[in-house]
């Protein structure tokens, strides 16, 4: 049995131990946005460390811990903080958190995080809607022995974003009234910021928003058949599009300001995703 997938079965062992609540939509909140978990109704709390084996988030802003509820009724598992590679994570462990809301029992996740904006059409509070990724520059979480149980060795990525779910996002930005741009995201490694040149290429090769999370995220969980969506939100233009430096504070200051766009944002979709087979 492969090591990663030996780890993974210990900790839905460990999860199932300690939490009844199986939900059916998983929520991954990015820096800034983890606020929005104390919107739902929680039934049940699991903070990552006590989980053995799980992969412990250390960057500010992002709490730790599962928490299990209903979003206007609808099972609902949220990640309060996520793990990144630049934390010094081995990939597999920076995805195991999304393999084990499959083991779980989701079947739609919904990733969302804070993004460097590429596009001179965006601005810092735009809120995206991730239509496809490029994650050439950072390593393949599927690198290494394939897990048969989990997918096939060679997963077709032609939809990783699904298009019905991101057509129930634009809906509930209509039932809303909240803007959304879309647009392609750009996984760097990090954690230094990207610098002017690295943007340029970023545009050049089709990006609209970069950042250090997500799209190896998603290509776990399309792995594992789950159906994803991701928004991003827009904290700050990326380098050389202003004169002033990058700051992780300055991405929080934004998350804090789209907070209740998101929020309404957020519910009305996980509402409106409770409707599908």
């Amino acid at each position: 049995m492969n090591t990663f997938y030996e780890k993974l079965l210990k900790c839905a062992e460990a999860v199932s131990e300690k939490i009844s609540f199986r939900p059916e939509i998983g929520l991954v909140l990015g820096s800034g946005l983890g606020d929005y978990a104390e919107t739902m109704q929680i039934e049940e709390t699991l903070e990552y460390a006590d989980i053995e084996g799980f992969p412990i988030s250390t960057v500010s802003g992002h709490k730790g811990r599962f928490l299990f509820g209903y979003v206007k009724g609808v099972p609902v598992v949220a990640m309060q903080g996520r793990v990144h590679y630049y934390e010094g994570y081995p990939m597999q462990d920076v995805v195991l958190p999304i393999r084990l809301m499959g083991k779980m029992g989701v079947k739609k996740v919904i990733l969302t995080n804070a993004a460097g904006g590429v596009n001179y059409d965006f601005h810092p509070g735009t809120l995206m809607i991730i239509t496809d990724h490029i994650t050439s520059l950072v390593p393949s979480p599927l690198i290494g022995p394939n897990e048969e149980s989990l997918g096939t060795r060679f997963p077709d990525m032609s939809e990783v974003y699904s298009r019905r779910l991101r057509d129930i996002i634009k809906k509930a930005g209509e039932n809303t009234g909240v803007s959304l741009k879309e647009g392609v995201y750009v996984q760097f490694t990090g954690p230094a910021y990207e610098t002017p040149a690295e943007i340029r290429m970023c545009r050049a090769i089709g990006g609209d928003a970069a950042g250090m999370s997500t799209a190896c995220e998603a290509i776990a969980a399309r792995h594992m058949g789950l159906e994803v969506c991701g928004i991003s939100c827009i904290t700050n233009l990326a380098a050389g599009m202003s004169d002033r430096p990058l700051d992780h504070k300055e991405v929080q200051e934004t998350a804090d300001k789209v907070a209740a766009d998101f929020t309404r944002l957020i519910t009305e979709s996980i509402r409106l995703m409770g409707q599908l087979d």
